[in-house]
C-alpha cells in the first residue's frame, strides 16, 4: 500500500525489482558463508560439529584456534539468534493471535489484545524453555520438520493460491511456477527420506 502511494501504477514492478535484489543479496551472502565453511572444513569436521550440536562458527573458532573468530562468533551468533527469534516470534504471535481471535469470534466472544499478547508471550516462553531444556538436535529438527514445513509455506501454498485466488490468476501459466512446485516437492521429500532411511 505504501509503495503504491509512492510509485503509483509502477508499484508492482518496482516492488518486484526491490525483492529480486534483496533475494539475490541474501542468496549470495548465505552461499558465500556456506562455501567458505564447506571448503575450510573436512566432512569429518562437519560431522563432528553436527554431533556436538554447536554452531559452525563455534566449531571454526575451536578448530582453527583463531582468537578473532572465537571473539566474534558469539556476537554474530547472538545477533543471528535474536534476529531469527524476533522474526519467528512476531510471525508466530500474529498467527497464534489470529487463530485465538477467530476461534473466540466463532463462539461470540472476544479478548483484549494486550491480554492475548501476554498469554502468547507466556506460551512462547514456556515452549522455548522446554526446547532449550531438552536440547534436541537443531539440524535434525530442521531436516525433519522445519525444511518441509517451510517448503510448503514458501513454495506450494503460493502456487496453490495462484490457482485458486482470482486476484492472483494473472501470475498463473508461467513455466517458473512448475519449477517452484518441483523444488517444493523435492524439499518436502526430505521428511520421507529421513523417515525411511
Amino acid at each position: 500500500v505504501a509503495k503504491r502511494e509512492e510509485y503509483g501504477d509502477m508499484a508492482e514492478q518496482k516492488c518486484s525489482k526491490i525483492l529480486a535484489f534483496a533475494h539475490i543479496m541474501m542468496v549470495l551472502t548465505v552461499m558465500f558463508f556456506v562455501f567458505s565453511c564447506v571448503l575450510s572444513l573436512t566432512p569429518a569436521d562437519l560431522a563432528a560439529a553436527k554431533e556436538q550440536n554447536i554452531s559452525i562458527l563455534s566449531y571454526l573458532a575451536n578448530h582453527f584456534n583463531a582468537p578473532v573468530i572465537a571473539w566474534m562468533a558469539p556476537i554474530i551468533a547472538i545477533i543471528a539468534i535474536t534476529k531469527s527469534f524476533l522474526g519467528h516470534y512476531l510471525g508466530a504471535r500474529e498467527g497464534f493471535n489470529g487463530m485465538v481471535i477467530k476461534s473466540l469470534r466463532g463462539k461470540g466472544k472476544s479478548i483484549e489484545i494486550n491480554k492475548l499478547n501476554r498469554i502468547t508471550a507466556l506460551f512462547m516462553l514456556v515452549t522455548t524453555w522446554i526446547v532449550a531444556t531438552l536440547n534436541p538436535s537443531i539440524l535434525g529438527m530442521i531436516e525433519t520438520l522445519g525444511g518441509p514445513i517451510i517448503a510448503m509455506i514458501l513454495f506450494l501454498m503460493p502456487m496453490y493460491a495462484i490457482q485458486k485466488v482470482p486476484a492472483m490468476r494473472k501470475y498463473s501459466g508461467h513455466i517458473s511456477n512448475v519449477f517452484v512446485v518441483v523444488m517444493g516437492l523435492i524439499a518436502i521429500s526430505a521428511i520421507f527420506y529421513s523417515l525411511f532411511s
